[in-house]
């Protein structure tokens, strides 16, 4: 437990200050979202990097005192450690050193809610620890030989790490025994023809809470990083009629370790399977361009950047004035600028995704026998019905359809 952090960025180019004063503000952020009070942050200018701290040994030895002074507990760096250099920073400053990588992935043990997301969470800690078994058992020598033993005996450091490969490889055994189940419910889902959208952003930029507000969800809406991370598919009626999947998924932020991305592929794929992408961006943020390039990258590195992708720009009440929002015009020309929480612009946001699904859609005839009852009311709630003629026992049926309907109504087609 600790109480009491400084937070450290190192940077390597005078042209990085401001970046690495933005990036030091968000972990700052993500150390608050676990509750840990922060005494002070320093920005620390590298002008060569070392091995074995990054930072040369003057430096290193005024954060040591700095961090002394403020008798912080913890000193959390922006930067990503090895675990050699954590190893040494620890027995220079005498307390507690985190990394980036650690704040999330403890972050993340959190907030995880459903089997599948415990599971990756466990799997992207025991990939982080492995490495970092030498920090924990540093005290302890070799141990003597059993009988009839040849030579020196197994440390315990071989042991553990024996021991958590074992349960890394078990991790990775049930994850996939769950990823089977999700791919198999997702499998149902698309039998179902319904097209999908997955609303995919940056961390906290209100993705849950247009999910709440479009569909009615029970989700958790927080005001911090990484509120969620386990998807949520609801539905929504758009003005066409037509029925619109809404997957959320969990949110982006800079600096996210690759292992990570990895550990969330399962989650992530929503983006990559769904039919088009809602980006949601907080509009009142400074960086909303920088956010929007992170989330691209990461989406590119899912290869879902080729994806239909409407761009929303949400919080739009915060916007201080009427010349930031047309510098975003001009950034994001095809945005939908909205406020989930005042109801703004939620009308042109759907039938912008009416008009999104309907691109994947074309005007087919259907001729079908009257006892198909059960298909004509199902393509009433689910398509767009434009004209019906009844001709004996058969029913002729003009029909804005998807292409995923179309396969299964294809026996009924006229053109």
């Amino acid at each position: 437990m600790v109480e009491r952090a400084l937070l450290v960025a190192m940077y390597t180019a005078a042209a990085d200050r401001a970046e690495t004063e933005s990036l030091l503000a968000e972990l700052g952020e993500l150390t608050t979202t676990l509750g840990v009070p922060i005494v002070d942050r320093l920005t620390v200018f590298v002008r060569q990097p070392q091995a074995r701290l990054f930072a040369g040994s003057g430096k290193a030895a005024a954060i040591c005192r700095q961090a002394a002074a403020l008798r912080a507990d913890v000193i959390i760096f922006d930067n990503e450690l090895s675990p050699a250099q954590q190893r040494n920073w620890e027995e220079l400053a005498k307390v507690t050193v985190l990394d980036r990588q650690e704040v999330i992935l403890d972050i993340f043990g959190r907030r995880a809610r459903t089997r599948e997301a415990k599971l990756q969470v466990q799997a992207a800690r025991l990939e982080y620890s492995l490495p970092r078994l030498t920090r924990a058992w540093s005290h302890f020598g070799q141990q003597a030989g059993g009988i009839g033993g040849k030579g020196e005996g197994e440390t315990q450091l071989e042991i553990d790490r024996r021991l958590m490969r074992g349960q890394l490889d078990r991790v990775k055994r049930e994850l996939a025994e769950v990823q089977q189940r999700r791919a198999t419910q997702r499998k149902e889902r698309k039998r179902v023809p319904v097209p999908n959208a997955a609303i995919v952003g940056y961390t906290n930029a209100g993705k849950s809470s247009l999910l709440r507000r479009l569909t009615g969800a029970d989700v958790l809406v927080e005001d911090q990083l990484f509120a969620t991370l386990d998807t949520t598919t609801r539905r929504v009626a758009l003005p066409s009629n037509q029925p619109l999947l809404l997957t959320d998924t969990v949110g982006f932020v800079r600096k996210l370790p690759h292992r990570l991305v990895e550990a969330f592929k399962a989650t992530l794929e929503e983006s990559v399977l769904a039919d088009f992408l809602i980006h949601v961006l907080d509009a009142s943020h400074p960086q909303a361009e920088e956010f929007s390039r992170t989330t691209l990258a990461v989406l590119a590195e899912l290869g879902a950047d080729q994806k239909r992708t409407l761009t929303v720009l949400n919080k739009a009440d915060k916007l201080p004035d009427e010349a930031q929002r047309k510098a975003l015009m001009v950034r994001f020309p095809d945005a939908v600028f909205i406020s989930v929480k005042t109801g703004e612009g939620m009308e042109e946001l759907l039938h912008r995704l009416a008009g999104l699904v309907a691109d994947g859609t074309r005007v087919v005839e259907l001729l079908m026998p009257q006892a198909e009852a059960g298909a004509i009311a199902r393509l009433h709630r689910e398509a767009k019905i434009l004209a019906t003629e009844y001709a004996g026992n058969e029913v002729r049926l003009s029909v804005l359809l998807s292409q995923r309907m179309l396969q299964g109504y294809a026996r009924f087609l006229v053109r």
